[in-house]
């Protein structure tokens, strides 16, 4: 299964990342701050230019405060309601 940068499941991780984001509070610049990173990276990721690793996954999401596992069931339920 190819799974491309604008696929239905890429644009769902971005926006629970980028909602999640938002509903701390926290800049783009503030996340970016927190990963070590440039906000640029941020951005990106936000945006769809690329795409983050596992690894990158988890570092954003403990930087937002969050449980990487609960996102990815939040994935999960939002994939298969849209089945």
């Amino acid at each position: 299964m190819r799974d491309t940068l604008r696929s239905p499941r890429q644009r769902q991780l971005r926006a629970l990342l980028r909602d999640l984001r938002r509903r701390r509070g926290l800049t783009q610049t503030e996340v970016a701050e927190r990963l070590a990173k440039p906000q640029s990276f941020v951005a990106k990721y936000e945006c769809g230019e690329r795409r983050l690793s596992v690894i990158e996954f988890i570092d954003v999401t403990l930087a937002l405060g969050a449980d990487p596992a609960s996102i990815l069931r939040q994935l999960i339920e939002l994939d298969r309601s849209h089945r």
